[in-house]
């Protein structure tokens, strides 16, 4: 769905954001400066709430509440990590934004390319298992950023099985036939560095003998990979 500008963005919920940013901005204006805390983000509104103060404009209450949680890590001047957040509340966030926008795609790319990097694994992989969810409700539109889940997974919680898991989502879920090979085959080249190889080439020939794959380039691909890993199967016994 393209952006929509600006102007199109109904009066009245410009008037609510100018009115609560001059509000902020006035409060800290004549309250104490104090360092910011990471608890300090709310709980997320339930839905039927947004929906009420949306006042018919979803898609442009989410954009705004995305501002507002992009924003959230700067305050009174410094910054709050995001390794800092309370995640259980920031994916309560995006998941109510999702819900007013189900076609957005930042709230994802944000968990994905932000939230999900953080030095913290145990938020990692809650971010990553947010993620996964999400993508399960449109997986055509979604894939993405679950593809870029299962490389985090493998290069970063250096965790296979949890990667794997993601890819086979990809693979069993998506039907779209705008993606891309690698993303398909993300899962073949993680079943190798498990050194499931039997299973990586059954894989493989599946594809090979499905009729799905049309192009001439990756058919001389999949079947030159094939017949390595064949060769590295004899090489092993």
């Amino acid at each position: 769905m393209a952006e929509r500008p600006v102007a199109q963005v109904p009066r009245l919920i410009l008037a609510l954001l100018a009115v609560g940013l001059a509000a902020q901005v006035g409060w800290k204006a004549v309250s104490p400066s104090l360092p910011p805390r990471a608890d300090d983000l709310p709980p997320a509104p339930g839905i039927a709430v947004l929906r009420l103060a949306s006042f018919g404009d979803s898609i442009a209450l989410a954009k705004v509440l995305m501002l507002y949680l992009q924003a959230f890590d700067f305050q009174s001047g410094s910054k709050v990590p995001y390794r800092e957040l309370d995640y259980g509340r920031l994916e309560g966030w995006l998941k109510r934004i999702l819900e007013l926008d189900p076609q957005g795609q930042y709230p994802l790319l944000a968990a994905s390319r932000l939230y999900a990097e953080v030095p913290v694994e145990s938020k990692q992989r809650s971010m990553l298992e947010f993620i996964y969810a999400q993508f399960l409700l449109d997986p055509n539109r979604r894939w993405p950023w679950l593809a870029h889940a299962a490389i985090i997974a493998k290069h970063r919680l250096k965790d296979l099985p949890l990667a794997r898991r993601y890819a086979a989502a990809i693979q069993l879920h998506v039907t779209a036939g705008n993606v891309p090979l690698w993303a398909r085959q993300m899962e073949i080249f993680i079943l190798e560095d498990m050194n499931e190889l039997e299973a990586a080439r059954i894989m493989i020939g599946g594809y090979l003998q499905s009729g799905k794959i049309d192009d001439p380039a990756e058919l001389r691909f999949l079947d030159q990979h094939l017949k390595e890993l064949e060769a590295r199967q004899r090489g092993q016994k």
